[in-house]
């Protein structure tokens, strides 16, 4: 069976031919298709659900052999950031998933094709078509294949980073208030929707930062917050004169009726 050139270039994209195109067709066939044409049809939501369990073995294995001394808890973390909807997405659109799924008219129209959460979903069904077509190993290596440098990332930095949680850190250190967070702009189509928020602490403008997401927006405030000139004056103050803040008791301080 001669293969199109779109899907040629989607196999090459993956480093994977297919043996079987219907479980290809399948992983690319959006609900929306027999939705909206009110005919059976195949779609990729079982694909999906065997994709995602393939992920998460192979992420699970790699991770166990290379962080030896990380407990349960710390390696669910690292396979978080792995499986997160955002980062399968960011698999999906780097490979030009997107352009090639089929789907509804109406799913298309509203952006469909770049959404998040279409695209995470297809990259799973791509990665459990590619199981049941070629086995566990040729799903390995594929995966381990799209996914290295985020599983490169997580060898340098294991330990996330997370700019809200540094802020409110230092911030509670000075006082029980915590920073506050408002999406103050929305921009663009509902498909495509930039968002700028804004973090104040005690009456204070620290920062703002924009996003495709309204959390992606509320990092990047806190991100330019941290790097701030009001937030770096706070710090100061911190490490100036710690016991002078409410809450703050100077150390080794005697009671007076003693």
């Amino acid at each position: 069976m001669d293969k199109s050139a779109p899907i040629q270039s989607l196999e090459e994209q993956f480093g994977y031919q297919f043996q079987n195109p219907l479980l290809l067709a399948e992983a690319l066939t959006h609900p929306s298709l027999a939705y909206e044409t009110h005919r059976a049809h195949f779609d990729n939501q079982r694909l999906e659900f065997l994709g995602d369990a393939v992920l998460q073995l192979i992420f699970t294995h790699e991770l166990f052999r290379t962080f030896m001394d990380y407990n349960e808890g710390n390696l669910t973390k690292l396979r978080a950031r792995l499986v997160s909807r955002t980062a399968l997405a960011a698999y999906a659109r780097n490979r030009s998933v997107g352009q090639h799924l089929l789907m509804g008219r109406g799913e298309e129209a509203s952006g469909g094709r770049a959404r998040a959460s279409t695209l995470s979903d297809a990259f799973e069904a791509l990665i459990g078509a590619i199981y049941l077509d070629g086995g566990l190993e040729a799903a390995r290596t594929v995966i381990l294949r799209l996914c290295a440098e985020d599983l490169a990332r997580i060898c340098d930095e294991p330990r996330e980073v997370n700019p809200k949680g540094q802020l409110q850190e230092m911030l509670q250190a000075l006082s029980a208030s915590s920073p506050h967070y408002t999406i103050i702009a929305e921009d663009g189509p509902d498909h495509q929707k930039t968002f700028v928020a804004r973090v104040e602490w005690n009456g204070r403008t620290l920062g703002t930062g924009s996003g495709l997401s309204k959390k992606l927006a509320e990092t990047a405030a806190a991100e330019a917050a941290l790097v701030s000139a009001e937030v770096k004056a706070i710090a100061r103050d911190r490490i100036d004169a710690p016991a002078s803040r409410p809450g703050n008791k100077p150390v080794n301080t005697r009671d007076s009726s003693q």
